[in-house]
């Protein structure tokens, strides 16, 4: 059947995918039925008996029971229950001789002396090696060695070679060892495949690094080299290690070694009708080339991979899919996406038919690319060519549904594996969860984890995501009632106490995670280094470092404290409460238990006292800490700056300075704010304009900048360059804090600029901060300049100071009464149901009137309880035909709605 392969790129092609067709066999050793039973010969049969009863017929007369097989021994019934495979039996076939005879007697008679017998004279060697090799449990395997050993039958090392791989695979070391003594101790010399087979079963079988290099240098020792396959799983098992650079020089020391050998091989032009060939012309395996190409990938060497594949590529090399898919894996993991593209024509090109593990490969490709769309369409075409997505599939594509909140596309992903019967491992159950919980649907979280804590399927790691997961959502609750759950099916863990603990901190429960953990040797769990670090954290941030300390010293005595982490802790929540002297007793308390202080403890320490405006016991820990080893970083020297700067030692802050300027990071702003207010109160106007300009270029100047070259100009009296700076100011939006504002407001006022001094003020108001008395007091100083009265001034600065209701729309009247030509218009409004009265205090020409009484009502804007309404004089001139240039200004004081 053809079937279109679609590499879901730019080019579409086609290719030949697997067929599901099958080749059957017309000849078959036993009969249809496959349950027949072989009747055993009795004691008296004849040779020739028990020959034609090796190859019963159709006739013969079989005992079933329920589908249980049954075989006679000496008159005994013994049941049968292992059938024999056709596959098997057709291989057995393929051997001829006397072969498939021996191996079907041996796979339904238990007697190995019975079973054996007609033969036990003509077993040649290789007759041996094959049923040895044939058998497929190694207990049947070594009985049959052992009865060819006391039978006298002269075993070779091929022997052994079969019986090491049939016990290595098993992972029987103990025997595995035995049989090396046994075949020493008979003086059967081991060849290359021995020690070849030995690292073959070691390095497969559970990563046993250590035998299998002590089976390589005995093999060494032995002046015997690896093949290529025994080099290849050498290699393998360093990769698997993530000794990248081990197995690298292994191989390239054998290659090195080998290589010269092939090449005087090759210069024989007796043999070879060409010329010696180059290093690089020599073949190395398919296999070999993917095992490097991978182990180079792996090891982030992506030049040296694709260089092997371009070399087997020059060579001819068969490409398979397994080279195929490790390309693919290494081109997709780096983003590599168009070359990947590249693989699957190429793939497509060479009749290279991709399996199982190509999809899966990239669908994670995809997925890890943030492509989910192109990854579901991968696993729909899995399906289209006939190849069954596996667990790896479904998984991976369940766990890229829940990551992204695909709820719908997760469900029904996850009934399409209920159907077929496929487990939801940990990781996709705690996923799905996650999507959940992350969602805010309890309800089917709920639903999803009683699933699998009803069906029992809940690993105790499983339970501890699912704790995790309630608690940093702030679900104490919920997290609680899964550790119930937990504590039902007997599965608490440590790591089950340390989320349950985390999530009690996040909740801020902290009597309750301070209780489940005193309560935890009492379910037989013992705290660890994680469980003391994680309260200790907790209450430290909750700035209860009385109780923090109790459990460090706890952790202290449990000889679980390796390092000054949970003391950092402590100190910092000390010192966050301004109780240094509890700090620095438990800063002693941690020097005394030999606890090395590291540079942010140190830090903290010097910061505090930075704070404090302490330069003694600063210098001091800065000092101890460079006689420590640690040398000042930015940070330190930031401290420093800060308490230079707040104590005012300019000598020591301009030292400090230019260890930042040589440093490799260029002062940051605080540090250069703080000298810049050093330079400003000082006066020291030309170095004090430098550090500006200079954060000005950098474009890092921030309030605090602008604000205190401000103040110098205003002190010195340069006004028109602090009139200057707060322009700048205002059109950068550099005004957030009441200091600025007053700055600004205070220099406008010394300057006699009550306009830009009132919009400021308004600005102030609107952007929600609050005038202060040095507010008030510099507009006040500034409408008395206006020829104000000093009693309206006090009025206003009272009803100010009092927080009157309407304090500071009297204000805004009196500033714009002043003003006269505002620009905005402000009325008082209070909220009736009749009719709208207007009270105009600036003269103007009656005829108006009547129309500002019509307009007024589709402009006021109603606000609040305070019932003030702030009309825009853009709007109001909308609505009015003027003739007049310029605006036209009102000031309406009560509109009242009666």
């Amino acid at each position: 059947m053809l079937v279109k392969f679609h590499p879901l790129c730019s080019t579409n092609v086609n290719a030949l995918a697997p067929t599901s067709t099958s080749t059957s066999t017309s000849t078959s050793i036993l009969p249809e039925n496959k349950n027949f039973v072989h009747i055993l010969h009795n004691p008296n049969s004849t040779k020739h008996d028990i020959e034609h009863q090796h190859a019963p017929p159709n006739s013969l007369n079989l005992e079933q029971d329920s589908g249980i097989l049954k075989k006679r021994v000496n008159r005994s019934v013994i049941l049968q229950h292992d059938k024999v495979h056709t596959r098997c039996l057709t291989k057995w076939i393929s051997y001829g001789g006397h072969i498939p005879s021996i191996l079907r007697a041996l796979s339904t008679i238990q007697d190995l002396d019975e079973a054996l017998m007609p033969w036990e004279e003509a077993l040649t060697c290789k007759e041996i090696s094959i049923i040895l090799k044939e058998q497929v449990s190694w207990e049947r395997a070594l009985q049959i060695f052992e009865w060819f050993e006391k039978n006298g039958y002269e075993l070779n090392v091929i022997h052994y070679n079969i019986l090491f791989r049939v016990l290595g695979e098993a992972q029987k070391w103990c025997l595995v060892e035995s049989l090396w003594d046994e075949m020493n101790a008979r003086s059967i010399q081991p060849v290359t495949s021995t020690y070849g087979t030995l690292i073959h079963v070691y390095g497969k079988g559970g990563q046993r690094k250590d035998e299998v290099l002590v089976w390589l240098k005995r093999m060494q020792s032995q002046g015997m080299e690896p093949d290529e396959v025994t080099m290849g799983i050498v290699v393998q098992l360093h990769k698997r290690n993530g000794e990248f650079q081990k197995a690298h020089n292994l191989f390239r020391k054998w290659y090195s070694t080998v290589e010269p050998r092939r090449l005087r091989r090759s210069n024989d032009t007796s043999k070879v009708g060409h010329n010696m060939l180059s290093y690089t012309s020599v073949c190395l395996s398919s296999r070999t080339y993917n095992t490097l190409i991978d182990m180079y990938g792996k090891a982030g060497q992506l030049r040296a991979a694709f260089e092997l594949f371009a070399k087997m590529i020059r060579q001819g090399i068969s490409l398979t899919t397994v080279t195929f898919n490790t390309m693919i894996h290494l081109y997709g993991n780096h983003g590599c996406l168009e070359k990947v593209s590249l693989l699957l024509q190429k793939m497509v090109e060479l009749r290279c038919l991709p399996d199982a593990r190509t999809y899966n490969i990239l669908i994670s490709v995809y997925i890890k690319h943030n492509n989910i769309n192109l990854a579901v369409r991968y696993f729909a075409m899995m399906k289209e060519t006939c190849l069954e997505p596996d667990l790896v599939s479904y998984r991976t594509l369940l766990h890229a549904y829940s990551t992204r909140k695909m709820v719908r596309e997760a469900e029904v992903h996850v009934q399409e594996m209920d159907e077929k019967g496929l487990e939801i491992d940990e990781f996709a159950q705690s996923a799905v969860f996650r999507m959940y919980i992350e969602l805010h649907m309890l309800e089917k979280s709920w639903l999803w984890f009683r699933r699998f804590h009803l069906a029992g399927s809940i690993t105790s790691d499983c339970y501890s995501a699912i704790i995790d997961a309630y608690g940093q959502q702030g679900y104490t609750l919920e997290a609680e009632k899964v550790f119930k759950c937990c504590k039902e099916r007997k599965k608490l863990g440590i790591l089950v106490f340390n989320v349950m603990i985390k999530a009690y901190g996040i909740g801020k429960l902290y009597d309750k995670a301070c209780q489940l953990f005193d309560n935890m040797e009492a379910y037989g769990v013992v705290s660890n280094k994680c469980s003391y670090s994680s309260l200790i954290h907790i209450l430290a941030t909750a700035d209860k470092p009385h109780i923090a300390k109790a459990y460090l010293k706890r952790m202290q005595e449990a000889g679980l404290v390796t390092d000054c982490i949970p003391y950092s802790a402590v100190i910092s929540s000390f010192v966050k409460l301004g109780q240094l002297e509890q700090a620095e007793g438990l800063f002693k308390e941690m020097i005394g238990y030999d606890v090395q202080p590291d540079v942010i403890i140190y830090g903290v320490l010097i910061n505090a006292f930075a704070d404090a405006g302490s330069v003694k016991e600063a210098v001091c820990y800065v000092d101890e800490m460079q006689r420590a080893g640690f040398p000042r970083n930015p940070a330190i020297n930031n401290s420093l700056m800060k308490l230079y700067t707040k104590v005012g030692y300019l000598e020591e802050a301009q030292e400090t300075y230019k260890l930042l300027q040589s440093s490799e990071q260029a002062p940051c702003i605080f540090s250069s704010n703080c000298m810049l207010d050093l330079y400003t109160e000082r006066l020291m106007v030309e170095q004090a304009v430098e550090i500006f300009e200079s954060l000005k270029q950098k474009g890092v100047a921030n309030e605090f900048s602008y604000a205190m070259m401000l103040c110098m100009y205003k002190k010195i009296g340069r006004l028109d360059e602090a009139i200057h700076i707060a322009k700048q100011m205002r059109n950068l939006g550099l005004l957030t804090d009441l200091l600025s504002y007053n700055n600004v407001i205070g220099l406008y006022c010394i300057g006699r600029k009550l306009q830009e001094a009132t919009d400021t003020f308004k600005e102030m108001i609107k952007s929600g901060i609050q005038p202060d008395d040095f507010t008030f007091s510099a507009l006040g100083q500034c409408l008395l300049k206006y020829g104000v009265s000093k009693q309206d001034i006090g009025r206003l600065e009272v009803m100010a100071k009092k927080d009157e209701p309407h304090a500071l729309q009297e204000w805004m009247l009196m500033l714009s009464s002043v003003l006269g030509v505002d620009g905005e218009l402000q009325a008082r409004v209070e909220y009736g149901e009749l009719e709208l009265k207007i009270k105009l205090i600036t003269p103007v020409a009656s005829q108006y009137n009547a129309e500002i009484a019509c307009v007024l009502p589709t402009v006021v804007i109603k606000t609040g309880p305070d019932r003030l309404a702030w009309i825009n004089t853009d709007e109001l001139e909308s609505n009015m035909d003027y003739s007049q240039t310029g605006k036209l200004c009102y000031l309406l004081t009560y509109v009242v709605l009666s």
